[in-house]
């Protein structure tokens, strides 16, 4: 059987697993709806626990405008811009990813999605090389705050908001991973297809999410002026 949102049971035909909507619900419309309204109220958390952090990000740079610039002069600029762009490649590979289980092209969605995953090591390598500079300037969130280039008062407040607000972030590509993972996984063993393509589309929703944080977090701590 297969419908219009491919929620159906995969058939034996297309050598799948077969895969069954639950009990509770009366059609694989339903229970496809049901995942994705699941998927969106997910998402609306994540914005207001993000939007707290650009809130007080705002408050902040509103009382030390002189000091946020001053601080924003000590990130490196080449590598958050590469990163911008290794992540806005990284939704461009997922949402073909996406479109390549629909149509059944699993070897190239499973190729996609493996892009995907490698693009999100690439710019979690590289966020190490910017932590790691960090430390190594005492450029430290609080009372570890230990650089003398830095003359501003409250220099400490900056790079607590960067390390909470990147980090934060770094956390969800890494829950990204692992579901990408997990789909590549779901893929290569036929669970996941144009008949039923739930869990490919849902991830997607999470990992462009993931990426317009970014979109937002490179100018806010990199460009401030």
């Amino acid at each position: 059987m297969s419908d219009s949102h491919g929620t159906h049971a995969m058939t034996s035909d297309d050598g799948g697993v077969v895969h069954h909507f639950a009990h509770h619900f009366a059609t694989a419309d339903d229970e496809f709806e049901a995942a994705k309204q699941g998927m969106w109220l997910f998402l609306v958390t994540e914005v207001l626990m993000f939007g707290g952090l650009f809130v007080a990000y705002g408050i902040f740079h509103g009382l030390y405008p002189a000091m946020f610039k001053e601080c924003h002069e000590f990130l490196n600029v080449k590598l958050g811009a590469t990163n911008t762009v290794v992540l806005i490649t990284s939704s461009l590979t997922m949402a073909l990813a996406v479109s390549a289980t629909q149509r059944g092209k699993r070897q190239r969605a499973i190729l996609l999605l493996t892009s995907t995953f490698m693009l999100a090591c690439c710019f979690l390598v590289i966020k190490y090389f910017e932590w790691s500079h960090k430390f190594h300037e005492g450029l430290l969130p609080g009372k570890h705050f230990t650089n003398t280039e830095i003359h501003a008062k409250k220099a400490d407040l900056f790079f607590s908001l960067y390390f909470v607000m990147t980090g934060l972030h770094g956390f969800h590509v890494i829950v990204g991973m692992c579901l990408i993972a997990w789909l590549i996984k779901r893929t290569v063993k036929k669970e996941l297809g144009p008949q039923y393509y739930t869990p490919t589309e849902l991830v997607g929703f999470y990992w462009h999410f993931v990426d317009l944080v970014w979109i937002y977090l490179f100018p806010l701590l990199y460009l401030v002026n």
